[in-house]
Protein backbone atom coordinates (compact mmCIF):
# COMPACT_ATOMS: atom_id res chain seq x y z
CA UNK A 1 0.00 0.00 0.00
CA UNK A 2 1.48 3.33 -1.08
CA UNK A 3 2.20 6.04 1.49
CA UNK A 4 1.93 9.57 0.09
CA UNK A 5 3.28 12.65 1.82
CA UNK A 6 1.24 15.78 1.06
CA UNK A 7 3.21 18.93 1.84
CA UNK A 8 1.20 22.14 2.07
CA UNK A 9 2.09 25.83 2.16
CA UNK A 10 -1.55 26.93 2.39
CA UNK A 11 -4.08 25.58 4.87
CA UNK A 12 -6.78 25.76 2.19
CA UNK A 13 -4.97 23.13 0.12
CA UNK A 14 -5.39 20.38 2.71
CA UNK A 15 -9.07 19.55 2.22
CA UNK A 16 -9.22 19.58 -1.61
CA UNK A 17 -6.38 17.12 -2.12
CA UNK A 18 -7.51 14.81 0.68
CA UNK A 19 -11.02 14.81 -0.77
CA UNK A 20 -9.62 13.92 -4.19
CA UNK A 21 -7.59 11.05 -2.75
CA UNK A 22 -10.62 9.78 -0.85
CA UNK A 23 -12.63 9.72 -4.05
CA UNK A 24 -10.06 8.62 -6.63
CA UNK A 25 -7.46 6.62 -4.68
CA UNK A 26 -8.80 5.75 -1.22
CA UNK A 27 -6.32 2.89 -0.79
CA UNK A 28 -3.37 5.28 -0.55
CA UNK A 29 -2.14 6.09 2.94
CA UNK A 30 -1.84 9.86 3.32
CA UNK A 31 0.19 12.03 5.65
CA UNK A 32 -0.19 15.82 5.70
CA UNK A 33 2.57 18.31 6.52
CA UNK A 34 1.50 21.97 6.71
CA UNK A 35 3.75 25.00 7.04
CA UNK A 36 1.56 27.98 6.18
CA UNK A 37 4.43 30.38 6.88
CA UNK A 38 6.00 29.32 3.56
CA UNK A 39 3.48 31.20 1.42
CA UNK A 40 3.28 34.11 3.85
CA UNK A 41 7.06 34.52 3.94
CA UNK A 42 7.30 34.32 0.15
CA UNK A 43 4.59 36.95 -0.32
CA UNK A 44 6.07 39.48 2.09
CA UNK A 45 9.77 38.68 2.07
CA UNK A 46 10.84 40.14 -1.26
CA UNK A 47 13.70 37.64 -1.50
CA UNK A 48 12.01 35.13 -3.78
CA UNK A 49 13.01 31.48 -3.64
CA UNK A 50 16.35 32.01 -1.92
CA UNK A 51 18.70 29.49 -0.31
CA UNK A 52 16.81 29.61 2.97
CA UNK A 53 13.53 28.72 1.25
CA UNK A 54 15.19 25.84 -0.60
CA UNK A 55 16.55 24.53 2.71
CA UNK A 56 13.09 24.60 4.27
CA UNK A 57 11.67 22.50 1.44
CA UNK A 58 14.51 20.02 1.67
CA UNK A 59 13.94 19.66 5.41
CA UNK A 60 10.23 18.96 4.93
CA UNK A 61 10.96 16.39 2.22
CA UNK A 62 13.67 14.71 4.30
CA UNK A 63 11.20 14.34 7.15
CA UNK A 64 8.56 12.86 4.84
CA UNK A 65 11.00 10.34 3.38
CA UNK A 66 12.11 9.46 6.91
CA UNK A 67 8.56 8.42 7.76
CA UNK A 68 8.55 5.96 4.86
CA UNK A 69 6.82 8.00 2.16
CA UNK A 70 6.69 6.27 -1.24
CA UNK A 71 5.88 9.55 -2.99
CA UNK A 72 5.66 13.26 -2.24
CA UNK A 73 3.15 15.73 -3.61
CA UNK A 74 3.65 19.43 -2.92
CA UNK A 75 0.39 21.35 -3.05
CA UNK A 76 1.40 25.01 -3.52
CA UNK A 77 2.28 26.04 -7.04
CA UNK A 78 4.52 29.04 -6.29
CA UNK A 79 7.59 26.99 -5.30
CA UNK A 80 8.52 25.11 -8.47
CA UNK A 81 12.33 25.47 -8.31
CA UNK A 82 12.39 24.34 -4.67
CA UNK A 83 10.37 21.26 -5.53
CA UNK A 84 12.59 20.46 -8.51
CA UNK A 85 15.62 20.42 -6.22
CA UNK A 86 13.81 18.10 -3.82
CA UNK A 87 13.02 15.77 -6.75
CA UNK A 88 16.74 15.51 -7.53
CA UNK A 89 17.57 14.97 -3.87
CA UNK A 90 15.02 12.14 -3.56
CA UNK A 91 15.15 10.68 -7.05
CA UNK A 92 14.29 7.21 -5.73
CA UNK A 93 10.61 8.17 -5.29
CA UNK A 94 8.11 10.25 -7.29
CA UNK A 95 8.20 13.91 -6.21
CA UNK A 96 5.52 15.95 -7.94
CA UNK A 97 5.00 19.64 -8.26
CA UNK A 98 1.33 20.42 -7.70
CA UNK A 99 0.73 21.59 -11.24
CA UNK A 100 3.00 19.16 -13.10
CA UNK A 101 0.29 16.68 -14.08
CA UNK A 102 -2.25 19.38 -14.94
CA UNK A 103 0.23 21.15 -17.20
CA UNK A 104 0.73 17.94 -19.15
CA UNK A 105 -3.02 17.40 -19.40
CA UNK A 106 -3.71 20.98 -20.49
CA UNK A 107 -0.99 20.97 -23.13
CA UNK A 108 -2.25 17.65 -24.50
CA UNK A 109 -5.58 19.27 -25.40
CA UNK A 110 -3.81 21.40 -27.99
CA UNK A 111 -6.08 24.32 -27.16
CA UNK A 112 -5.56 27.87 -25.92
CA UNK A 113 -5.27 27.66 -22.13
CA UNK A 114 -6.56 30.20 -19.65
CA UNK A 115 -4.60 29.91 -16.39
CA UNK A 116 -6.18 31.42 -13.26
CA UNK A 117 -4.47 31.93 -9.89
CA UNK A 118 -5.54 33.59 -6.66
CA UNK A 119 -1.97 33.88 -5.30
CA UNK A 120 0.00 36.36 -7.42
CA UNK A 121 3.46 34.66 -7.19
CA UNK A 122 1.96 31.60 -8.87
CA UNK A 123 1.56 33.58 -12.10
CA UNK A 124 5.32 34.19 -12.06
CA UNK A 125 6.50 30.68 -11.19
CA UNK A 126 4.05 28.49 -13.10
CA UNK A 127 4.07 29.70 -16.75
CA UNK A 128 7.70 28.59 -17.34
CA UNK A 129 6.57 25.04 -16.57
CA UNK A 130 4.58 25.01 -19.83
CA UNK A 131 6.48 24.13 -23.01
CA UNK A 132 7.71 27.14 -25.00
CA UNK A 133 5.10 28.35 -27.41
CA UNK A 134 2.12 27.04 -25.44
CA UNK A 135 -0.88 29.32 -26.10
CA UNK A 136 -1.36 30.56 -22.56
CA UNK A 137 -3.28 33.49 -21.11
CA UNK A 138 -3.01 34.47 -17.44
CA UNK A 139 -5.56 35.87 -14.99
CA UNK A 140 -5.35 36.81 -11.31
CA UNK A 141 -8.55 36.42 -9.30
CA UNK A 142 -7.87 39.43 -7.08
CA UNK A 143 -9.46 39.19 -3.67
CA UNK A 144 -10.27 35.49 -3.98
CA UNK A 145 -7.59 34.31 -1.56
CA UNK A 146 -8.59 36.97 0.97
CA UNK A 147 -12.21 35.88 0.66
CA UNK A 148 -11.27 32.26 1.31
CA UNK A 149 -9.16 33.28 4.29
CA UNK A 150 -12.17 35.13 5.65
CA UNK A 151 -14.37 32.08 5.29
CA UNK A 152 -16.34 33.37 2.31
CA UNK A 153 -16.04 30.49 -0.11
CA UNK A 154 -18.91 31.67 -2.29
CA UNK A 155 -17.19 35.00 -2.97
CA UNK A 156 -13.94 33.17 -3.71
CA UNK A 157 -15.67 30.97 -6.27
CA UNK A 158 -17.48 33.85 -7.95
CA UNK A 159 -14.26 35.86 -8.30
CA UNK A 160 -12.50 32.90 -9.89
CA UNK A 161 -15.47 32.24 -12.18
CA UNK A 162 -15.50 35.88 -13.29
CA UNK A 163 -11.92 35.50 -14.49
CA UNK A 164 -12.85 32.28 -16.27
CA UNK A 165 -15.59 34.15 -18.12
CA UNK A 166 -13.13 36.88 -19.11
CA UNK A 167 -10.66 34.33 -20.44
CA UNK A 168 -13.42 32.65 -22.43
CA UNK A 169 -14.35 35.98 -24.01
CA UNK A 170 -10.70 36.47 -24.93
CA UNK A 171 -10.57 33.20 -26.84
CA UNK A 172 -9.40 30.60 -24.31
CA UNK A 173 -10.71 27.09 -24.92
CA UNK A 174 -9.62 25.35 -21.70
CA UNK A 175 -9.55 26.77 -18.16
CA UNK A 176 -6.82 25.64 -15.75
CA UNK A 177 -7.10 26.45 -12.04
CA UNK A 178 -3.55 26.88 -10.80
CA UNK A 179 -3.90 26.17 -7.07
CA UNK A 180 -5.28 23.32 -5.00
CA UNK A 181 -7.34 25.78 -2.97
CA UNK A 182 -9.16 26.80 -6.16
CA UNK A 183 -10.50 23.33 -7.00
CA UNK A 184 -13.73 24.19 -5.18
CA UNK A 185 -14.53 26.69 -7.97
CA UNK A 186 -14.34 24.12 -10.76
CA UNK A 187 -18.06 23.50 -11.16
CA UNK A 188 -18.93 27.21 -11.19
CA UNK A 189 -16.23 27.94 -13.79
CA UNK A 190 -17.53 25.13 -15.98
CA UNK A 191 -21.11 26.32 -15.59
CA UNK A 192 -20.45 29.93 -16.57
CA UNK A 193 -18.08 29.17 -19.47
CA UNK A 194 -19.15 25.80 -20.86
CA UNK A 195 -15.44 25.00 -21.23
CA UNK A 196 -13.38 22.10 -19.88
CA UNK A 197 -11.95 23.07 -16.48
CA UNK A 198 -8.82 21.32 -15.21
CA UNK A 199 -7.67 21.30 -11.60
CA UNK A 200 -4.29 20.52 -10.13
CA UNK A 201 -5.99 18.30 -7.55
CA UNK A 202 -7.55 15.75 -9.88
CA UNK A 203 -4.62 15.64 -12.28
CA UNK A 204 -2.08 15.14 -9.49
CA UNK A 205 -3.91 12.23 -7.85
CA UNK A 206 -4.29 10.47 -11.19
CA UNK A 207 -0.60 10.92 -12.00
CA UNK A 208 0.61 9.57 -8.66
CA UNK A 209 -1.75 6.62 -8.87
CA UNK A 210 -0.39 5.70 -12.30
CA UNK A 211 3.17 5.81 -11.02
CA UNK A 212 2.67 3.97 -7.74
CA UNK A 213 -0.53 1.93 -7.72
Amino acid sequence: MSRIALIHALAHSVAPINDAFAQDWPEAVRMNLLDDSLSADLARGGRGLDAAMHARFEALADYAVGTGADGILFTCSAFGPCIERVAVRHAQIPVLKPNEAMVEEAVATGRRIGLIASFAPTLQSMPPEFPPGTPLQLALAEGAMAALNAGNGDLHDSLVAAQAQRLQREGCEVIALAQFSMARARSMCAAVTGLPVLTTVDSAVAALKRRLA
